[in-house]
């Protein structure tokens, strides 16, 4: 059984037991909380596939916050203009909030 469920925006795959790196979900969540997401926009249950306009009805993903603040790889932006001497070099690393799914009600 899995389902697809957006999580701020982005789109998801979510099955019981397994673990997500999603956008950091602010301060007010703290390691333990429970969190639900009802925007699931496909269930599939033992082959039966629901799909949702936009959204499957009664469906919803239980997760946990196993950790809030995780900082994901770092990613280099390197910009330069030939013969110029212009080069400028940034980094950044992203936030992310690591939570595990405990159930799924489809």
């Amino acid at each position: 059984m899995y389902v697809i469920v957006e999580i701020q925006g982005q789109q998801f795959k979510a099955e019981e037991g397994k673990f997500l790196y999603v956008h950091y979900l602010g301060e007010n969540v703290n390691e333990g909380d429970k969190v639900e997401f009802d925007r699931v926009l496909l269930a599939d249950v033992d082959g039966n596939v629901k799909v949702g306009a936009p959204t499957v009805e009664g469906a919803k993903v239980v997760c946990e916050v196993e950790k809030n603040l995780v900082k994901g790889d770092k990613v280099i932006v390197f910009k330069k203009k030939r013969r110029k001497g212009y080069r400028r070099k940034n980094g950044h690393r992203q936030y992310f909030t690591k939570v595990v799914i405990k159930e799924i009600v489809a």
